[in-house]
This record gives structure tokens, sequence and C-alpha cells, in this order.
């Protein structure tokens, strides 16, 4: 068995709209590395000066540098009979995979994570980068954040794991679960989707999501760091996925199958994260109020935005008391018979004692609530597809999510809008598809929104 270990070093950590900057490849035989490729790319495209610093790679350097293309053979041809091993192994091979796309060659190597592996088989470490573990483990790396000296120490890494499981590329289909088929396991789709894990009676146990299906499955099943993961691993009895191609449809459908089926792990590890709320409604005095509050299943009321803890939330609600200038009391974070703490000192107009009228006051409430409010209230967000023809596509309209679909690209001739609209599967609200969008949207401002 023959083991390409790889390293590569890129411009962002996006494998989408970056690029990369330097490849090291070492070949193992399981005992020795019996040949090594490194070189540094030439991107085509800038290095942002943060990268810069992190790898020492500049733009100078790369500038005479092989494209890709052009060593694009040697890296077939050096990985072909080859177990693709890297640390975080989806990082690299999903930055090789789309570089080869570009091309128009389909990459694909069976591959083998020695993060993973060393979850696996060293346990209770602080942590699992190569870095820390090379720290623990005494692996000397004096070049750091350079592919070929990562490359060498993932090597010494992955000799150490030989030493422990000497065939360590079954244990991606062996013994993580005797329920589970080899075979499926290795024909999950490596795409952005949803996937359900069922126990032996067929009840859904957990939903997730993931950018890439089988990484994340291969990581539950790997995952012995804590009871709770043990637990759900030897329960799996079945593995049913749904490829959505966009990651915002795989975020919202994971949503809705969880809210859906209540499945036994989601509510125990409180997968979703997003478990406090903000909640505002007006007072009989006609004052904007705004509350927090614990997100429960039996949860009928929509929150304005939610947060992974209690603690986030109060923090989050006291810095926005003090940038629009809004009552603590009137925010639900001071109690008092009488005026708020902030009206004594004079940091409050007095609406908490009905000096400032409701008028002035909800002028400056909602501002906080515009804050989380669509520039529009009826869009729609187009996607990536789960292929090439077709294209993803989310609908908000008057404020409401009304729900996602697929559209064909290839629709010259009719009406698009309409055609998009059509194309709309309904899904209901719940608690936390809005927040889901919002920052979906915030996170990438490049993408294409059509206003209705």
């Amino acid at each position: 068995m023959l083991y390409a270990i790889i390293d590569i070093e890129t411009t962002g950590v996006s494998y989408r709209n970056g690029k990369i900057t330097e490849i090291a490849i070492l070949i193992h035989d399981g005992t020795k590395i019996v040949d090594e490729f490194a070189t540094l790319i030439n991107p085509e495209q800038k290095i942002p000066y943060r990268i810069q610093q992190l790898t020492g790679i500049n733009n100078r350097m790369v500038e005479h540098a092989p494209k890709f293309y052009e060593v694009a053979k040697k890296i077939v041809e050096m990985t072909g009979d080859c177990i693709f091993v890297a640390h975080n192994v989806s990082f690299d091979y999903n930055f090789i995979r789309q570089e080869f796309k570009s091309l128009g060659y389909d990459f694909r190597r069976e591959k083998l994570c020695t993060l993973q592996l060393s979850r696996k088989l060293i346990p209770f470490r602080r942590s699992y980068s190569l870095g820390k573990l090379c720290d623990e483990l005494g692996i000397e790396n004096p070049h750091r954040h350079r592919a070929f000296g990562d490359a060498h120490a993932t090597a010494r890494l992955f000799e150490m794991l030989l030493s422990i499981e000497p065939h360590p590329e079954e244990l991606s289909v062996r013994g993580l679960n005797s329920n589970l088929d080899a075979e499926m396991l290795k024909n999950l789709p490596e795409e952005a989707g949803v996937y359900y894990f069922l126990d032996k009676d067929g009840k859904i146990i957990y939903v997730g999501k993931s950018k890439n299906i089988k990484s994340r499955v291969l990581s539950h099943l790997t995952n012995s760091t804590t009871r709770r993961a043990l637990e759900m691993k030897n329960k799996v009895a079945e593995i049913n996925c749904e490829v959505t191609g966009s990651e915002l449809i795989a975020l919202l459908l994971e949503s809705h199958e969880i809210a859906r089926h209540l499945p036994v792990f989601n509510r125990a590890q409180r997968r979703n994260g997003y478990n406090h709320g903000l909640f505002y409604q007006k007072n009989n005095d006609g004052y904007l109020c705004f509350s927090l509050g614990e997100l429960s299943e039996n949860e009928d009321r929509v929150p304005l935005t939610t947060f992974h803890s209690a603690m986030t939330a109060r923090n989050f609600l006291y810095q926005a008391a003090g940038e629009f200038g809004l009552c603590q009391k009137l925010c639900g974070l001071y109690t008092s018979e009488g005026s708020c703490f902030q009206y004594k000192i004079r940091e409050c107009n007095g609406a908490c004692v009905g000096e400032e009228s409701p008028e002035a006051y909800n002028v400056r409430a909602t501002k906080l609530i515009d804050k989380f409010k669509y520039k529009n209230n009826s869009f729609l967000v187009i996607d990536r597809g789960r292929n090439d023809d077709e294209s993803a596509v989310v609908l908000v309209e008057n404020g409401r999510y009304r729900g996602f679909g697929y559209a064909d690209n290839h629709f010259n001739g009719f009406d698009v809008i309409q055609v998009l609209r059509d194309s709309i599967h309904p899904y209901p609200e719940n608690k936390h598809v809005h927040s889901i969008i919002r920052s979906f949207l915030a996170k990438d401002p490049s993408i294409r929104v059509i206003t209705l």
C-alpha cells in the first residue's frame, strides 16, 4: 500500500475562490518515504498580506513559479495508486480537486485524515492541530506553514500512527460501527448536504449538515472523545443523506428536519447551536420592550435574532442598549419598582418612569429592530445547485421565509422571476431560518440576490 502524504499552502481558506501557492507530496510505502516532490505554484491571483505573514510566501516568490496546470500531470502520476493522506485532509483534497476541476479533470482519490486518525488512536489530547500535536509528540518542524515542512511533520506523525494501527486505511470503514456497510460509507457523497443517522428501528436519531457529507459522517464515526459521541455512533444502524449543492439550502433543510423529527442526539447536544432568542413587543404604555428567552422545542414566537448562549445574548443586549440609547429596564436587563440605574446617572432619558414619550423612545428602539430586518422585504437568493445545470433558490416574501427549491438554468425565453418562483417548495418558518439567511448573506455579500 502506498500513501501520498500531501500538504499545500493557499491564498485563503475557501477552495471555491482560493488558489494553491505551494504543494509538497511525499510518497510513503508504510515504512519510509520513497519519493517526494515540492514546488511553489503561481496562483494567478494576489496573495493576501495576512497569508504572506503566516506562510512567508509572497507575490514575488511565486511570480515565476509554474502554474498549476504545468504540474497537474506530475500530481496525477505520483498519486495515482496512492491513498491521499493529509492533516485535515478535506482542506487539501478540496483545493486540489477544485484546481483540477478548473482544468476539466475529475481528480478522485481515497482519503485518509491524520487529524481524525489521531483522535481515534491517541485520544484525550488538548489539541489535534498539527502544530500542537507535533509539540506534544516531540516532532520537530522548523518550517511550519510551509508545504514541505508540514508534509514531513505529517509523515512523522503518520509513522507514529502506523506503529499503533498498521492498516489505518481500513479504519475509515472498519471498526467504526459493525451495523454499517463498508461500501455504503465509501460511496457517501463528498458534496454539501444533509445527512441522517437512523437506529436499528429506523428512527432518526441525529440530523446534520456539512459542505462534505462523507467527511463529516466519518468524523462522527471516528469520534470517541465523549460518552455522548460514543453512544450515538454505536446506535447508528443506517445513514441517509440528501445532497443540496448549496450550503444555505443545507442549513435551512437541517433546521427544518431537526424541528420536524426532534432527533434525540440533536436535542442532547443542542446541535443547532442557537438556543437563545431576542424578542420585542410593545408594553401597555406603548414602549417597545426587548426580552431574551431560551428557545424551547414548543416556542411559537419567532425571535428577532438568535444566540449561542444566554451570556452572549445578554452581552449583545447590553451593548445594543448603550449604542441605541435604550432603557435597560425596558430591555429586561434591570429590575426595579421605579427607574433604572442608568436613569439615576443620567444615561437614560426616563422612558422607565414615563418622562420620555413612547414616540421618542421608539424611534431609537426601532433602529435596533431594523438592524435585523432585511434590506428588502421580498427577494430571492440564488446559489449553486446540485449540478452545473441548476441553481438553488430561496424565497423571502413580505419578510417571511417561504421555502426553497431548484431551478433549471436553461430557461431562455421565459419569465425568469416566474421560473424561479415556481421552483420554490414551501417550507414553514421556524425560530432559526431568518438568522441562518441573514448570517449567510452577511458572510458572502457577493451572493446573488434578486429584489422582488
